[in-house]
């Protein structure tokens, strides 16, 4: 009833950080047809445009495809936002944002709506693959119920599911979507071969076929969470030795000199993994009984740091006696993480609005992020035009991402100014305070 992969046609649902790398690489040995509801997105991608810049355009215009030829090629990939035409498709790739709501409670609508729209076109023989984070029981008990009630097949008889957990890292240009070893799974031991096959066919760094769906849920959602919980315990170290007056960095490049200890660094912890899937498994383990205490205390501590950063400058500033109302303070990187452009759950604006209630000046200047796009999702200006000349005129200097046009910036110690270096990448001797 599968057909074969040789003449299969592939749908990826979302083109963003996730499902456009995904898309690009499979268009290289079958026929994709990408979907996003994002017209503009949708717009620029045709003319060869990634604002993500995780694809570079070059590659991005090799395998594009245009409409009128899209029953004619080989391969190569189609982009557009009307659903019907991904219609002839028989296997379906479901890579949409699962983000949290304010009470971070996990929000299903995306993954949901995309496995609405699948339906209306799912045919005898098709297969729906979910590569979006979730906690485990999603893919088999809210996607696959919505995709029978609305396509009237019958799951396991008339189409069939898998789950292959995403692991892109947005703005790594080592490990890309084909260099990184893939989990698969599917809702039958055939499935799951198939699906296996499939991303085998183009991921070098091969898979690792699950033996269940659930499993495959499972292995995702605490890839993030075991990385969120080391962060917190290494920024509660941080705020442990500011009290001791003990560099943390120093601390940490000592106790590095042993093999098997963990390289992790404090920080901000943000974006749309690491700062939102340990809610996805707190909120199953809840479902059934278990309250997660070392989970959820990791999250807590995490989202303290943009706070513990703002009211360290102001300690800094008051030592040197300057004035902390009004007093103008510069932000320097918005993103939630360094050299890539993804605003989603950054919690730099922790440290803006932290400054802000103690009525601060603030501004921020990011090379990456677009300020359309923070003015929408944040309701803040950020400086659209570069501010590296009048650095020396605000009282406080944050370096909160570390974007490598940042390293090259010349800021000089002075005691009229306090620079706190929250990534650690400048100069010990040039700052106040770092993490």
């Amino acid at each position: 009833m599968l057909k074969p992969l040789s003449e299969s046609k592939i749908a990826i649902i979302g083109l963003g950080y996730v499902g456009l790398p995904l898309a690009v690489a499979f268009s290289e040995k079958y026929k994709v047809i990408g979907y996003d509801i994002d017209e503009e997105r949708i717009k620029e991608l045709s003319q060869g445009k990634d604002r993500t810049l995780e694809v570079q355009s070059e590659d991005l215009k090799v395998v594009l495809i245009s409409k009128d030829k899209v029953d004619d090629f080989q391969s190569g990939l189609n982009v557009t936002d009307v659903a019907k035409d991904f219609a002839s498709c028989n296997i379906f790739i479901v890579t949409v944002p699962t983000p949290t709501d304010k009470h971070n409670r996990p929000v299903l609508t995306p993954m949901l709506s995309a496995s609405e729209s699948i339906a209306k076109h799912l045919k005898r023989g098709d297969v729906v693959v979910y590569e979006s984070t979730v906690y485990p029981g999603v893919t088999e008990e809210e996607c696959v119920p919505l995709l029978e009630r609305v396509s009237g097949l019958k799951f396991n008889e008339d189409f069939f599911v898998g789950y292959s957990p995403e692991r892109i890292n947005p703005g790594d240009k080592e490990h890309t979507v084909t260099k990184i070893l893939k989990v698969t799974s599917g809702s039958t031991p055939e499935v799951a071969t198939y699906v296996d096959d499939l991303y085998k066919s183009v991921i070098t760094a091969g898979t690792h076929k699950a033996s269940s769906i659930k499993v495959a849920e499972a292995a995702k959602v605490i890839e993030n969470s075991q990385r969120d919980i080391n962060i917190a315990f290494v920024n509660e170290l941080s705020k442990i030795f500011n009290l001791l007056n003990i560099d943390t960095q120093e601390v940490l490049e000592a106790a590095g000199t042993k093999w098997n200890f963990l390289p992790f660094k404090p920080g901000l912890v943000g974006g749309h993994c690491i700062g939102v899937d340990p809610f996805y498994l707190a909120q199953k383990a809840q479902e059934v009984g278990y309250h997660p205490e070392i989970i959820l205390a990791g999250r807590r501590l995490n989202d303290s740091m943009g706070k513990h950063v703002a009211t360290e400058t102001i300690k800094h500033m008051m030592r040197k006696n300057l004035q902390v109302v009004d007093a103008k303070v510069l932000i320097l990187g918005f993103t939630f993480k360094e050299d890539c452009p993804d605003v989603r759950n950054t919690r730099v604006i922790d440290i803006y609005h932290e400054l802000r209630s103690f009525d601060m000046d603030v501004d921020i200047y990011d090379p990456l992020a677009d300020p359309n796009e923070v003015l929408h999702e944040y309701g803040i200006q950020i400086c659209k035009s570069e501010v590296k000349e009048e650095v020396y005129t605000y009282a406080a200097v944050i370096l909160a991402v570390a974007h490598q046009e940042f390293k090259s910036w010349k800021i000089e110690k002075s005691s009229n100014q306090v620079v706190f270096d929250v990534k650690s990448v400048m100069s010990k001797d040039i700052v106040d305070a770092r993490l």
